[in-house]
């Protein structure tokens, strides 16, 4: 490959193309949202796409069997209600961690 310069018909050529380019509405407005802020996942694909730690799914389980524990003896709503937000997390996570572990 030559690094010197272009011949008229390659010089030509490109400028063919950078006029196309130009010309090009969408691809300008691409090119002007490229330096604006990043595009966010959405919730869900987020939500999805949690890869959780074998020590944070232990911590869970072990906050939900005390607060389940409490929640039996002391039959305080509020701690009732503190082990039934807990435990669906902490089971999404034992899920999450068991197809972490199951993937090839």
């Amino acid at each position: 490959m030559t690094t010197g310069p272009l011949h008229d018909d390659e010089r030509h050529i490109l400028d063919e193309m950078e006029r196309a380019l130009r010309r090009d509405r969408r691809l300008d407005r691409r090119m002007r949202a490229l330096g604006r802020r990043p595009r966010r996942r959405p919730v869900l694909a987020r939500v999805a796409g949690y890869r959780p730690r074998p020590w944070t799914v232990a911590l869970l389980l072990v906050v939900s069997v005390a607060l389940m524990a409490a929640g039996i003896d002391t039959m305080e709503p509020a701690v009732i209600w503190a082990f039934a937000t807990v435990w669906p997390v902490t089971l999404y996570a034992g899920f999450r961690l068991l197809c972490k572990w199951s993937e090839p």
